[in-house]
């Protein structure tokens, strides 16, 4: 099976200041994205996300390197037909409503108009602005405007969507419908790549990652493969039992009323916990082992640099 994106040994340089000097934001990069799964792509801002997402667009070109989009090279019209695509900031006619900034694009796309009606109605249901179709898009939250922007980047029924932060301006109940709507697009057969700074979001939903920071993959692949399941430490709230007594077992992170939250280190000191417990006749409210997330990975491979 043939990736839905292939990118190889891609490098890019941009020229900067009044005497120009080149600056190499990519530096020999090498992923793909299978048919299918939803890929998320991280790194801290300059790392490069942008600029690799613009390459495979063709918004910039590379300076050496290959990129194949949908078994096709990445500037051939016929893939780009099949490609969604929202970028982080996007630009919105704000005089049109949500239905004719929709209707707009359709017929970029020569999506026939009942064609074209019967997928604008379900897309803005799906996004759920369809009570607000009527309204201009001045009037818009930037919430409400990153939805209609996803109703967009879906408008031509894409193969593959590419979404640069499609959770910024989202609050919590907003980002979990977005994250909704991401995993019903794979369960459609479509291919996702997205980028995010929000980490526990594409820890959640994301069948692989790939890491850039400074222009280089650092790691990519299963977050089963780059996470690591031993126990860090482990997170133990008790109560009944004097905080003096606790303190030589592990770290006391919070006290609300008779309740002590620890941070136990050791493991063997888990057991010194619950037998003092078991001793003062007191109570184990919670006992939770804590392994690497993603963010403890991103956070360590982010330091150095």
């Amino acid at each position: 099976m043939n990736p839905v994106l292939s990118i190889e040994n891609v490098h890019k340089s941009f020229s900067t200041g009044f005497i120009p000097k080149k600056r190499e934001i990519l530096k020999g990069i090498s992923f793909s994205v299978a048919e299918g799964e939803i890929f998320g792509y991280l790194g801290p801002n300059g790392a490069g996300k942008t600029t690799t997402l613009k390459s495979v667009l063709g918004l910039i070109f590379p300076d050496e390197g290959r990129i194949e989009l949908l078994g096709r090279p990445h500037l051939d019209p016929r893939a780009k037909e099949r490609l969604g695509f929202l970028p982080e900031n996007p630009y919105f006619y704000d005089y049109l409503t949500a239905r004719e900034f929709l209707d707009f694009y359709g017929q970029l796309f020569g999506i026939p108009k009942s064609a074209r009606d019967e997928r604008i109605a379900r897309l803005l249901k799906l996004v759920g602005m369809d009570r607000s179709s009527g309204l201009p898009l001045r009037k818009f939250s930037r919430g409400m405007l990153q939805r209609v922007g996803l109703a967009q980047a879906l408008i031509n029924d894409p193969a593959f969507v590419i979404l640069d932060e499609p959770l910024g301006g989202l609050d919590p109940l907003g980002r979990k419908e977005i994250r909704d709507i991401i995993l019903n697009l794979r369960r459609e057969g479509k291919t996702v790549l997205f980028t995010s700074h929000i980490l526990q979001d594409i820890e959640m939903i994301c069948d692989r990652v790939a890491i850039i920071v400074g222009g280089r993959i650092l790691s990519q692949g299963k977050l089963t493969d780059l996470v690591s399941e031993k126990v860090l430490f482990t997170e133990v709230t008790v109560s009944g039992v004097e905080l003096e007594e606790l303190a030589a077992l592990g770290e006391s992170l919070t006290v609300q009323a008779d309740r002590v939250l620890l941070k136990v280190v050791e493991e063997d000191k888990v057991q010194d916990i619950l037998t003092l417990v078991q001793k003062n006749n007191g109570r184990i409210h919670s006992l939770i082992p804590r392994t690497q997330t993603l963010e403890d990975l991103f956070v360590d491979m982010v330091k150095p640099q």
